[in-house]
């Protein structure tokens, strides 16, 4: 069986795009805000936020981070293969801002919880966000839950969502592999 396409390349666009306008009424002035993605996906959504955002409000100082969660996972000494950890990029302090947190897929939940508690790490944000391009609704272990979606997608076990993206795979696309048998 095939993965099914959730997002192609101008749907995934326009959900770029429609995230950015989403952000833009909630806050207004992006002043305040701090976009912070997590590593790995994350950021990557993150980046085409920032540069879609800029290009959309013409401020050029909004403030951008991205952020590791490796050691900060409940599940890193439990991995076969050993955590490698990517950089953290936070050159401003959270305190008393408010913060967006920025992944690609939200499944289970845990990952943003690491991200929580890797941000905490840097000072207490005035709040805390969530935006995700792909919420799989259904599949929650943790009571969490996103501020901005970009598509919502109800999946059963053993499914996995890919989210490529034109910087690193070629294309901008999200699918939705079937249950390996």
């Amino acid at each position: 069986m095939r993965a099914l396409t959730i997002l192609e390349s101008k749907a995934f666009e326009l959900t770029v795009c429609r995230l950015c306008h989403q952000l833009i009424e909630d806050h207004g002035h992006l002043g305040g805000t701090a976009l912070i993605g997590l590593q790995p996906r994350g950021v990557l959504l993150a980046r085409r936020l920032r540069k879609e955002l800029v290009r959309i409000t013409g401020e050029k100082d909004i403030l951008y981070g991205e952020l590791d969660i490796t050691f900060h996972r409940d599940d890193f000494r439990h991995r076969a293969v050993p955590a490698i950890p990517a950089a953290t990029d936070l050159d401003f302090s959270v305190e008393g801002r408010r913060v967006v947190l920025i992944d690609d897929v939200l499944f289970t939940g845990r990952s943003i919880r690491a991200g929580l508690d890797a941000l905490l790490a840097f000072g207490r944000p005035r709040s805390v966000e969530l935006m995700v391009l792909i919420d799989r609704r259904f599949s929650r272990e943790l009571p969490i839950q996103p501020d901005f979606v970009g598509r919502h997608v109800d999946s059963i076990d053993g499914q996995h969502v890919t989210v490529e993206w034109k910087e690193t795979d070629g294309q901008d696309r999200v699918l939705l592999n079937p249950v390996a048998r």
